[in-house]
This record gives structure tokens, C-alpha cells and sequence, in this order.
């Protein structure tokens, strides 16, 4: 009688505790699903709009890219490397764009970070305009790049030739959309007055951020405004310089409407950024087989040297 109740006690237990284990699997499947549910719910969506808006057309843009279509009829031929070869070696304004992009992009990183970090310098200091100000430098941004190529570009044809009649200044009597050199700095100055507004808001953050504990000790300490700049401004700042120098690589290298609204590429080219190099190859021209060779080469720069300056400002940022 002992052995029988012992043995049904050895059995009767793990079935009871088996029968409580169960539920709770049960919740955490139904919580599991739940979860994969909800995940789908709200990911799903953006997920695939950005597959069909980015990735589908990315993975074909590559296809086309080694094939010869026009963009317009059904007829594709697969041309292998021809495109890239053609592109280095007889594609002359390919190679001219590219220049200028590169020249352009040099110098419109430099003076949008510089006059965006001035900027930032001037509204976080204690002026009754400070928030005028800020109103005021960011606004230019909030208008469109095709409209804000047509509004300078009547700037520069009748509104700078009136105020050189007036004046006298030479620098205002400059043909400054008719001119190779002129024109160029006419785009850099459009793209930094519109970008410098933006890139000032990143650094006022960053500035505003800065202990003034350690900007008071240096002052005490006898370091002058240069000194208090260089050695703790600016390495605590470090984080909103690598993303203000990402921004600025990107939307340098893609310039695209103020190019098209103020100059056009003109005169005769020389201000045809690599942007609008690949539109007017792919849809002027009605090459799209090669404006697609353009444009993944064009990717893969742009994408090499963001990249580097990621790398090395995060490095950098680490050793401050």
C-alpha cells in the first residue's frame, strides 16, 4: 500500500506540474506572435515602400547600367563593361562634371561649415536677437532649390547690374552668371547662404551643450577666447562636426536644383555638375543605359568618401 501511494505520488506530480507549465507557454507564444504582429504592423509598411522606392529601383538602375537602353522602347542589349569604358576614356564632359563637382564640393563644405559654426557662434551668445537671428539664418532653407535658383539668379542679372550702376563697385558689374569663374562662385555662394542656416542649428546645439564650468576655469587660468576655441569649443564639439560634415559631403555632392534653376550647367558647360551631367544623359540625351553607368559610379564615390569621413571623424572624436 505504501509502494502504490508512493508511486502515484512520483507519477501525479510532474503531470501537475506540467499541467501549470502549459499555460504559461501558451502566453508566451500568443506574446511572441503578438510582438511579430505588431512588428509587422508598424515596420511593415515603411519596409516595403522602401523596397519598392530605393531597393528595387537601386538593383535595377545596376542592371541597366551594363546594358544600351534609351529609356523609352522595350529593346535592352547587354553591352558588358562598354559604358565605363566610354566614360573614361571619350566621355569628356563625364570627366569635366566630375571635376567641378569635386572643386565645388570642396569649397561649398569648407565655407557652409565655417559660416554655420559662426553663426552658431553669434546666436548662442546673450543677445536680446539671439531667437531673431536664429528666425532669420535659417530661413533661406526653408525655401525650395529651384526657386531659390530663380530668385538669385534675377539677383545676379538685374539686381547686382542696377546696384553697379549706382554704386560703381566692379564686383557688382560682373557678369556673374555669363562667365565661367563667376559663375561657379555664384552657385557656391546660393548653396552656403542656404545650407549655412541648417548647419548652424546642429552646431548651436552642440555649443549649447558645452560645459561653461571648463570655459569659466579657462578664463581664470588667463586662456584667451582663441585658446577657449581651440582646445575645449571645438573638441567638445566634435560629435555635431561629424555629422555637419556628412550633411555637407551629401548635399554638395548631389546638388541638383540650384545648378539646374541658376545656370543651367551654362555657359557652354562649365558649370554642369555631375547631378545634372546624369539627368540630361539619361533623359535629354535618352541614354539611360549610360546615365545609369554615371550614376553607380557616382554612388560609389560618394558613398567611399562619406564613409572615410565618418571613420576618421569618429576617430577623432575618441582621441579628443
Amino acid at each position: 500500500m505504501n509502494s502504490q501511494s508512493k508511486l502515484q505520488e512520483t507519477e501525479y506530480v510532474p503531470l501537475e506540474q506540467e499541467l501549470k507549465r502549459e499555460p504559461s507557454i501558451n502566453t508566451k507564444k500568443r506574446k511572441n506572435l503578438k510582438n511579430v504582429g505588431l512588428f509587422a504592423l508598424f515596420v511593415g509598411p515603411a519596409l516595403l515602400a522602401f523596397c519598392v522606392i530605393v531597393l528595387i529601383p537601386f538593383f535595377t538602375g545596376i542592371y541597366y547600367s551594363f546594358t544600351d537602353w534609351n529609356g523609352v522602347n522595350g529593346t535592352i542589349n547587354w553591352v558588358g563593361l562598354d559604358n565605363f569604358k566610354y566614360l573614361f576614356t571619350e566621355d569628356k564632359q563625364f570627366q569635366q562634371s566630375f571635376w567641378v563637382t569635386t572643386k565645388y564640393t570642396v569649397v561649398a563644405i569648407i565655407l557652409t561649415n565655417v559660416v554655420g559654426f559662426v553663426l552658431a557662434i553669434l546666436v548662442t551668445q546673450m543677445l536680446k536677437t539671439r531667437n531673431i537671428l536664429r528666425t532669420v539664418f535659417f530661413m533661406p532653407n526653408l525655401i525650395g532649390g529651384l526657386l531659390l535658383g530663380f530668385v538669385w539668379q534675377f539677383i545676379f542679372v538685374k539686381g547686382f547690374a542696377s546696384i553697379g550702376q549706382i554704386t560703381g563697385i566692379s564686383l557688382f558689374e560682373l557678369p556673374w552668371l555669363g562667365d565661367a569663374k563667376t559663375a561657379f562662385w555664384g552657385i557656391v555662394i546660393v548653396s552656403v547662404w542656404q545650407g549655412a542656416g541648417y548647419i548652424m542649428l546642429i552646431y548651436t546645439a552642440a555649443l549649447q551643450n558645452v560645459p561653461q564650468e571648463l570655459i569659466e576655469a579657462a578664463k581664470i587660468d588667463g586662456a584667451s577666447r582663441w585658446q577657449i576655441l581651440r582646445h575645449i569649443t571645438i573638441p567638445m564639439v566634435a560629435p555635431a562636426v561629424t555629422v555637419c560634415l556628412f550633411l555637407t559631403i551629401s548635399w554638395s555632392f548631389k546638388v541638383f536644383d540650384v545648378n539646374l534653376s541658376l545656370t543651367n550647367g551654362g555657359p557652354f558647360k562649365s558649370t554642369e555638375m555631375l547631378a545634372l551631367n546624369i539627368y540630361t544623359e539619361a533623359f535629354v540625351n535618352n541614354r539611360y543605359g549610360l546615365g545609369e553607368a554615371k550614376a553607380l559610379i557616382f554612388f560609389i564615390v560618394v558613398a567611399a568618401i562619406t564613409i572615410i569621413q565618418v571613420t576618421y571623424t569618429k576617430k577623432k572624436e575618441v582621441e579628443s
